[in-house]
């Protein structure tokens, strides 16, 4: 009698034990593709320019990579590998820990401190917090103890690259007599954005000049001359896509790769910004395409964002010195006063100096490190636009992506052709260089 007591008391121990053994919070890579298009969203909604932009994507992703990173035998901390971050302190991990679950915590952290519409973001992460601790507490708070100590530390050497200091700087002068320098164009003749941002710390490069382009042609209005030929070419481009009128693929092109997020748009005495994505923002989404499409495992998915954030961001750095540098005239400006003040671009002139290309810089940069993650013909069906209202275009590769972002600005009539050769030649030494110079696999 005694043994079938003993028996029935240790079947229930065994029952109570497993009842009360709670279930593991599950973290896909949805997970984090979802964040990040949560962060696009709120950056749409606060018109960050392209360059604050990038810096939003790239510090958010580097607080996961470091978390996945820490005691990991497959890839390899970037302390001591980008500017003057510092190796973290060292933390007592559990075996029991939820490394993805805590990455994911870490990049919404960063995120907060990042956005204008801070209470999107808190809103987005407490419904997500609130349903782990329903699943498992105890989990769910070691994954935030570490997420939030490995966030504090990327944050402490976000502030310091120099960026609320730009806050404050003087904005571009264009009071100048040279028809060549650059002045702001219609409709809204904004002034330059962000003058000062060669003054931000790069993660990669050594210095913001590193991969300084070669000039353009020498500004000339005699005919002969290389830049009146580009700046011919540019009138003669999009008289040529107005007479094809919608069959035509070059105005396609155009439109499909604008992403402009200071678009003005006139109607009567009103005038308001239509919203887009930025440069930047569509590399991220063809990156998020990409790891989809190769069925990419969460750390392999938070390596590629990371890698291709950074070759942005110190892309926008390169590409903005250069900018304000040269400091060239738009066509638009050029073509209105000299040749046909009638003529429009097909796409609204950014606010800012025309040399190099912003699209072919960045193009160039990320094409090359994500042919470098995921190899080269890697073809694929770019979606990115679909919830802007444009269509899918199919590429061949991520090069071939590149090729078409840069000749975009061409067609579209704000750029000349140098800036959009050149400037993907600079896009790509950067790529180049950040891939043979960071590590991010432990051999």
């Amino acid at each position: 009698m005694r043994k079938h007591i003993r028996v029935i008391i240790l079947l229930n121990l065994i029952f109570i034990s497993c009842k009360e053994k709670k279930a593991s919070i599950n973290i896909t890579t949805n997970h984090i593709h979802n964040t990040v298009d949560q962060l696009t969203k709120i950056m749409i909604h606060d018109v960050f320019s392209p360059p604050v932009a990038s810096r939003i994507y790239v510090y958010p992703n580097i607080a996961a990579y470091e978390v996945l990173s820490y005691n990991n035998k497959s890839y390899k901390t970037l302390s001591k590998q980008l500017n003057e971050f510092k190796t973290l302190p060292k933390i007592k991990l559990n075996n029991t820990l939820n490394k993805k679950l805590a990455a994911l915590i870490a990049y919404m952290e960063v995120s907060e401190e990042l956005v204008f519409s801070k209470q999107k973001l808190i809103t987005y992460k407490d419904s997500l917090y609130s349903n782990w601790i329903n699943i498992n507490k105890d989990e769910f708070n070691e994954a935030k103890m570490f997420g939030k100590e490995v966030a504090n530390h990327v944050k402490l050497w976000m502030n310091d690259d120099k960026y609320i200091e730009t806050r404050n700087m003087p904005i571009h002068n264009v009071l100048t007599k040279d028809p060549f320098s650059w002045v702001p164009t219609p409709p809204a003749f904004m002034p330059g954005i962000e003058p000062h941002w060669n003054k931000i710390r790069p993660l990669i490069m050594k210095s913001a000049d590193q991969f300084k382009p070669e000039k353009p042609p020498t500004p000339s209005f005699e005919k002969s001359s290389d830049f009146y030929k580009e700046l011919i070419g540019v009138y003669n481009i999009g008289n040529k896509i107005i007479k094809e009128g919608n069959t035509s693929e070059k105005l396609n092109i155009a439109k499909f790769w604008d992403c402009n997020p200071y678009v003005s748009v006139n109607k009567g005495h009103f005038m308001f910004a239509e919203k887009k994505i930025t440069p930047g923002a569509h590399w991220i989404g063809i990156c998020k395409i990409a790891c989809k499409e190769s069925n990419s495992s969460f750390e392999k998915t938070i390596y590629a964002y990371t890698k291709t954030a950074i070759a942005i961001n110190d892309a926008f750095i390169s590409c903005w010195d250069e900018k304000y540098r040269s400091n060239l005239v738009r066509p638009e400006t050029l073509i209105n006063n000299y040749i046909d003040d009638n003529w429009l671009p097909l796409l609204q002139t950014p606010p800012f100096p025309e040399y190099t290309s912003g699209h072919s810089v960045v193009s160039g940069a990320a094409s090359e490190i994500l042919t470098k993650i995921f190899g080269d013909n890697f073809k694929f069906d770019d979606t990115t636009e679909l919830p802007y209202g444009l269509g899918v275009r199919t590429f061949s590769s991520f090069r071939d992506a590149a090729n078409e972002a840069a000749l975009s600005r061409f067609y579209g009539g704000i750029h000349y052709m140098s800036a959009v050769k050149l400037g993907l030649e600079q896009g790509k030494k950067i790529g180049h260089y950040i891939n043979n110079s960071v590590t991010f696999k432990n051999k």
